[in-house]
């Protein structure tokens, strides 16, 4: 009788360790711990509180990004605005503070704002039929567009009399020392892995990016849920864009140049498939954590910060590398 228990509680090991071990995102997470690990022992600054303080809240914020990226990407889309949106959101919260409103009509200026871009994203996305790829990169060159013209091209960073509300927003910490930006990006996490588990609006994701004409057949609102998808994504970016301008106190017209590339890297780096119908909130803040430690190594190992592409494209690489061979493994 001994044995014949034993039995069914072996393969149940089997089949969890079998599991955890097909994640990329686990494999991700141990080369974040083995990198820290070493960077501990190999430097004397890395583990040091207030360098682990600017890691956990500068990988934030592409982070927070990230999330919303990832459900983009679970449905076989792709969201090339999100750096341009950050600039455009943050520089009208600017802006609008500036003129004296006070903090909360800033933030709902910069919210509205997103989702109206991610609304017009949505539309032409669903309903219209353009590619995401089109739509998006359009949008990257409009939004940042828009946010030179709402501030005349220059630096604003007077808040009016909400000032210092703000920057304590983005750059306190009111909870056990814990900076407000990585709560704020925990807080996130959270919900939008419970939306992606638990929530008939996460099957509908993840149906959709697994087989959109199969989901149609099935009665998924396919239109619907990929407009409030894109709408999502815009919201994520804009979230972090009011973050960061509490965190630098200043906004300029190039904030977030470039960080799309980064977003989609930190994505796929934690497990998101291009292909569509795969992807993790957890997996999302992990990858976005590695290329933060990638690029706050470099400087601490007197490595050239200019290779930090390299190292980021190498592990696009092998990550993407890793869902191939798991899933030509499947098919055999």
């Amino acid at each position: 009788m001994a044995i014949e228990l034993d039995v069914p509680i072996q393969q149940q090991e089997h089949t969890w360790i079998s599991w955890l071990a097909s994640r990329q995102a686990f494999w991700v997470f141990v080369a974040l711990i083995a990198a820290c690990i070493f960077l501990t022992f190999a430097t004397n600054s890395f583990a040091t509180p207030n360098n682990l303080f600017n890691i956990t809240r500068n990988f934030t914020f592409v982070a927070v990004i990230a999330l919303g990226m990832t459900i983009v990407i679970i449905t076989g889309g792709i969201d090339l605005s999100v750096g341009s949106v950050l600039c455009l959101c943050s520089m009208i919260l600017a802006v609008v503070m500036h003129a004296g409103y006070n903090i909360e009509i800033g933030i709902a200026a910069a919210i509205g704002t997103a989702l109206i871009i991610g609304a017009v994203n949505g539309v032409l996305i669903a309903y219209v039929g353009i590619p995401p790829f089109v739509v998006t990169l359009a949008m990257l060159s409009i939004a940042r567009s828009l946010a030179m013209v709402a501030s005349n091209n220059t630096v604003v960073f007077q808040f009016g009399p909400d000032h210092s509300k703000l920057l304590f927003l983005g750059g306190g910490a009111f909870l056990f020392g814990i900076s407000n930006p990585v709560i704020y990006m925990i807080v996130l996490a959270l919900l939008t892995g419970f939306v992606l588990r638990w929530t008939r609006f996460g099957r509908y994701v993840f149906a959709i990016g697994g087989n959109e004409k199969a989901a149609i057949l099935t009665g998924v609102p396919v239109r619907r849920v990929k407009l409030a998808v894109y709408m999502i994504s815009s919201l994520s970016a804009g979230i972090a864009g009011i973050i960061e301008t509490g965190w630098l106190g200043a906004v300029t017209t190039n904030l977030g140049a470039g960080m799309e590339l980064q977003v989609i890297a930190a994505t796929v780096i934690g497990g998101a498939n291009l292909a569509g119908g795969v992807g993790t909130a957890f997996g999302a803040l992990v990858g976005s954590a590695l290329i933060e430690v990638i690029r706050n190594s470099l400087g601490l190992l007197g490595i050239n910060a200019f290779w930090q592409g390299a190292f980021v494209g190498a592990f696009i690489i092998i990550a993407v590398s890793f869902e191939h061979i798991r899933n030509f493994r499947q098919s055999e």
